[in-house]
């Protein structure tokens, strides 16, 4: 198999969802910082959401899975944890797709800017905890949905 170029890797990547959030990609969710050729070695490397993330040895496991299932023999998984993630990294796309899915994503402001279910801005915190910790419980106070919101890291 020739080697396939840097682009087509990160596409093959674009492929693999976040165990945890599965209408998002890794790629999406800005953990995977950097795809380079080693001589014959594929070097991926992944930032964790955050330190503990029960998820990062099922990302590494989906990513090398992914990778070989496209040929890929030789992968190298490097953790590169400076600097830390950040929701900074989401990208547009990721933060459609979070909504659509009803997460509200991240905002500088440290809520949601409406509920992702009706789209009213009347929503309140009910929990600083979700249902994973990446998230908080937050519900409408118009459509009376509870949703997730995505904190900002």
């Amino acid at each position: 198999m020739a080697r396939p170029d840097t682009a087509t890797v990160w596409g093959w990547l674009d492929q693999v969802p976040d165990p945890e959030i599965p209408v998002i990609s890794v790629v999406d969710l800005g953990i995977i910082r950097d795809v380079a050729w080693d001589d014959d070695t594929l070097e991926v490397a992944i930032t964790p959401t955050y330190s503990g993330c029960p998820a990062t040895s099922m990302i590494n496991m989906d990513v090398e899975t992914a990778l070989r299932d496209h040929g890929v023999e030789k992968i190298r998984l490097r953790q590169q944890i400076s600097p830390p993630w950040t929701t900074d990294w989401l990208s547009a796309k990721g933060r459609a797709k979070l909504e659509e899915y009803g997460i509200a994503p991240p905002n500088a402001a440290g809520g949601p800017e409406h509920c992702p279910q009706c789209g009213s801005k009347d929503v309140e915190k009910v929990s600083q905890f979700g249902s994973t910790p990446c998230k908080a419980h937050w519900r409408c106070l118009s459509c009376l949905e509870p949703f997730d919101y995505f904190k900002c890291i």
